[in-house]
């Protein structure tokens, strides 16, 4: 279930938009959030792929696999109606992440900033995008227990975690995932502005 913010540097540098390359690239004034379109297919699995790493080390090794995101989960995921959005700065997808309509809740899915341009404003730009485009009475989100960084970040944005008995139920509810990643994960709820 890659889910969440990646917020710690990766390890291994070589596959990273690296920080000098991103910095130069958050200055430029071309920089937005705009719906992916398939042409971004492979940019989307790339920026996943790449800030997923944070959590190599850090969640289940039994959860941990490489790549973290396969093109066929991506294709499954957008098959199951997950849109997506983008920053895009200088003509490069500088942060990604998808949101979800279900029932009635919305998800927010799979959203990742590559190692080299994190604590750059841009998830906080792409979760007040997403947020804004809500239209259910919650918005919801998952992410890894040991994710700490994920979770302090979701709650700076007023989300608050459910308990225990809570995040087993809308896991199951809402997300298709095996048990054990239900237990190893945690969900975090939050009321949109508009109520």
């Amino acid at each position: 279930m890659p889910y969440s913010f990646s917020n710690k540097h990766n390890r291994r540098g070589s596959r990273n938009i690296s920080r000098e390359v991103c910095t130069p690239l958050l200055l430029i004034s071309n920089k937005m959030i705009r719906s992916l379109v398939p042409s971004d297919f492979d940019a989307i699995l790339k920026v996943m792929n790449d800030a997923a790493q944070a959590y190599k080390g850090v969640i289940p090794d039994d959860r941990w696999k490489e790549p973290y995101m396969s093109a066929g989960e991506l294709k499954e995921e957008i098959e199951a109606g997950v849109r997506f959005f983008g920053w895009v700065g200088g003509g490069h997808l500088l942060g990604v992440t998808g949101i979800q309509a279900l029932k009635d809740t919305t998800l927010i899915r799979h959203a990742y900033v590559p190692s080299g341009c994190q604590g750059k404003g841009i998830g906080t730009r792409l979760l007040e995008h997403l947020l804004g485009l809500a239209e259910t009475p919650e918005v919801l989100v998952g992410t890894w227990a040991d994710a700490t960084w994920a979770i302090r970040f979701y709650e700076k944005h007023g989300f608050k975690l459910v308990s225990s008995r809570e995040k087993d139920r809308l896991l199951r509810t809402y997300w298709n995932i095996p048990e054990r990643q239900i237990e190893t994960s945690v969900v975090l709820r939050t009321i949109p502005s508009f109520q």
